[in-house]
């Protein structure tokens, strides 16, 4: 079982150097090669084992995207610049 365990980490770490777009291009050719082929169960484990990993990347790398958009905000002289993310509206001071 070592071997899996170790062979799930280089995976891991393979998989991050993905960018979002080859992530979800694997993610896609994984779906339909199980859809269309007639696989062997461990094979299909094994499929479904990557795409679950390559799914949480992509969901990881679009969480990022988010956090990065909220951060930015316009300045007077229309760039960007960062900002403070609005954690709560509430907390605003009253005027």
């Amino acid at each position: 079982m070592a071997k899996t365990t170790s062979k799930n980490k280089n995976a891991d770490a393979d998989d991050q150097n993905l960018s979002y777009g080859e992530a979800l291009a694997r993610l896609e050719a994984i779906v339909e090669a199980m859809e269309e082929e007639d696989l062997p169960l461990e094979q299909l484990l094994t499929r479904y084992e990557e795409g679950r990993r390559l799914a949480d990347l992509c969901q990881a790398r679009l969480a990022q995207a988010e956090l990065r958009i909220q951060q930015l905000e316009r300045t007077a002289d229309g760039g960007l610049s960062p900002g403070p993310l609005a954690a709560d509206s509430d907390s605003e001071p009253d005027a």
